[in-house]
């Protein structure tokens, strides 16, 4: 099945994908809200204490891509709104995302 090219914020890294992320913690609803700086930039419902925000953003994550949490790891970033998250077991990841992003 043809893909599209992947966007900017997404590259091949071994089995999976690397997604760059520019995350906006505290938002009332979390959803993907377009492109930042060559990220895919991403407005979380939970607050960047305790690390919850890194937790809500792999778990909302692996539900738009439809994988287990496993499949979903927090490579860079932890404390910092640019954040690296790699992805295994889907094809093109993107796809799943872009149709969701909120213009």
């Amino acid at each position: 099945m043809a893909h599209s090219d992947p966007p900017v914020w997404v590259r091949r890294d071994g089995s999976g994908w690397l997604l760059e992320l520019h995350v906006q913690p505290g938002a009332k609803t979390t959803a993907a809200v377009g492109e930042h700086g060559g990220r895919l930039k991403l407005k979380i419902a939970a607050p960047p204490v305790d690390n919850k925000a890194n937790a809500h953003l792999l778990a909302w994550l692996a539900a738009q891509l439809g994988v287990p949490r496993s499949a979903v790891r927090l490579v860079r970033g932890e404390t910092s709104r640019q954040k690296s998250v790699l992805v295994s077991g889907v094809d093109a990841p993107w796809l799943d995302i872009e149709k969701n992003i909120q213009t």
